[in-house]
């Protein structure tokens, strides 16, 4: 449990470094933790990998890189932090500051998904698949603007909880160190959780452990999403019908919730045909046909998701003073 002093810490890093990625998101000139938590993880899966060994051994090998990322990610910012304290707190607070922005991709998403918009206004197909190849892991090459965006859609839907309110969550409960543990378990899903040859025992801890810590998160953004959806002047009995309609079809136990509400709110349909290395994956659809996918849809989810992230930190940080002060 945090002392007064923790909290108080808390309770005033995490608003600053939530300004931080608003007012800034990530300079592209400083690289990003993310970029070592990476490296760490493909130096891992080179020494521990080997399809020698049988599934429940891969799984467990899997599990040991899961185990060491986190358990670095946490240790290595408490040290970081601990020593910066030594020499002057407002140093450690500073770099407390930055580590939990860097967690947080409110900015970066919709500096990714807007400019995707822009380009599929002027009718540019080719730097719009471009622009999507860089945020979504599905073959873009052939797409045509409608699957385009639907695709950025989907994403920024995705990653309202991944990269926005649960880094958020975290924050607010444990700080940098517990923000940089969550950021660590979202890449090694990202690099490992998939459903394929490789890592189907491989990375089975990693996706497991993700959808267990995002569980949580997922529901309280699920909460919050009718307000904002209100505010944003959408279908907000859509939103939660569809939400409580079609989440369940998503793959993930929780991507589910925002890509339905999305869905919902905007009458339109998510899902489908998707290709990966050519090979084809159906999703499921989520939402009613009304309305044919435009640039536009493409704003009003990052409005949506903007909303939303400001919401549930006005709810965290309520929460926290309460629970502590009353």
């Amino acid at each position: 449990m945090m002392t007064t002093l923790e909290m108080i810490s808390v309770l005033a890093l995490v608003p600053l470094a939530y300004a931080v990625d608003l007012l800034i998101g990530d300079p592209q000139n400083i690289t990003h933790p993310v970029i070592y938590i990476g490296h760490m993880i493909t130096k891992l899966e080179q020494l521990l990998y080997n399809t020698r060994f049988p599934g429940s051994i891969m799984k467990l090998r899997g599990a040991v890189v899961v185990a060491f990322t986190v358990g670095v990610a946490y240790i290595l910012t408490w040290i970081v932090l601990a020593l910066l304290e030594q020499i002057h707190p407002l140093l450690s607070w500073l770099v407390a500051i930055w580590l939990i922005s860097t967690t947080i991709a409110q900015t970066g998403l919709a500096r990714a998904a807007l400019p995707i918009a822009q380009a599929l206004d002027r009718q540019d197909l080719k730097q719009a698949r471009q622009l999507t190849g860089q945020i979504v892991g599905r073959d873009t090459e052939q797409l045509d603007g409608h699957e385009l965006v639907r695709a950025t859609i989907e994403t920024v839907a995705e990653n309202t909880i991944d990269g926005v309110t649960a880094p958020l969550f975290y924050a607010f409960i444990g700080g940098a160190p517990l923000a940089m543990a969550y950021r660590a378990v979202n890449t090694l899903d990202s690099m490992l959780g998939y459903k394929n040859e490789r890592y189907a025992n491989f990375g089975w801890a990693a996706a497991r452990f993700d959808d267990l810590i995002n569980v949580l998160p997922a529901r309280l953004t699920a909460l919050v999403l009718p307000l904002a959806v209100r505010l944003c002047g959408l279908n907000v009995s859509g939103a939660i019908g569809i939400m409580r309609r079609d989440a369940k079809k998503h793959p993930s136990p929780n991507s589910g919730f925002m890509e339905a509400g999305f869905a919902g709110a905007m009458d339109i349909t998510l899902g489908g045909e998707n290709f990966y290395q050519g090979k084809a994956s159906l999703r499921a659809r989520m939402g009613n046909v009304r309305r044919p996918l435009h640039s536009g849809h493409i704003r009003t989810a990052v409005r949506l998701m903007q909303v939303v992230s400001v919401l549930l930190f006005v709810v965290l940080f309520s929460i926290l003073v309460v629970w502590r002060w009353v």
